[in-house]
């Protein structure tokens, strides 16, 4: 079994933390609730969050499969270095941000979700992980195309195996199949 990369984990929740607290703090905001500016706050993490977390980092094994549009921001993330690569940064930023939202209800679930977040996020600081950015590959010199990939097959599938393909007529002796079941003629 493999290690498990806990900061692909603490990204998932993180950005859905964030989405959480910004709709919670769309909601305080709107509907005026006592200590909106709470909530005003909540808008402003939420995004700051959601545009942290966008970008998903590259794993250690295997494939690693970024966000639509992501690229842009990669490039902002990554400009600010060891801020943003080092998840004991992040792991304590997320819990700070997490603080204020708490004081109203509409942004309740927000802070505990980020708040989550940012104990996985310590879990990964701890193992020794740290974000990395997904790039773009260069494109390599693509194989050159084998010949029987470039002519179709010449009959449907199910196609039998190679030794069990009908030989040419040309040879009937050779052409004859050998069947392995004895056959007998029934004499009723």
């Amino acid at each position: 079994m493999g290690k498990i990369e806990w900061a692909m984990w603490a990204n998932e929740q993180a950005v859905a933390a964030g989405l959480i607290l910004l709709t919670g703090g769309i909601v305080g905001v709107a509907g005026q609730f006592r200590d909106w500016e709470f909530a005003a706050y909540s808008i402003a993490a939420g995004v700051f969050v959601c545009l942290l977390e966008y970008p998903r980092g590259k794993r250690n094994k295997g494939t690693s499969v970024e966000r639509t549009g992501q690229y842009c921001f990669t490039v902002c993330v990554k400009s600010f270095g060891p801020l943003t690569r080092n998840y004991y940064v992040r792991a304590f930023l997320h819990a700070a941000i997490c603080v204020p939202g708490a004081f109203i209800l509409a942004t309740v679930l927000g802070c505990v979700c980020l708040g989550i977040a940012s104990l996985i996020y310590l879990a990964a600081a701890i193992r020794g992980e740290q974000w990395e950015p997904i790039l773009p590959r260069k494109e390599s010199a693509r194989k050159p195309v084998g010949e029987s990939i470039k002519l179709p097959p010449q009959n449907p599938p199910p196609r039998p195996p190679a030794e069990m393909r009908r030989k040419r007529a040309e040879d009937l002796e050779a052409a004859a199949y050998v069947n392995p079941i004895a056959v007998t003629a029934n004499d009723e």
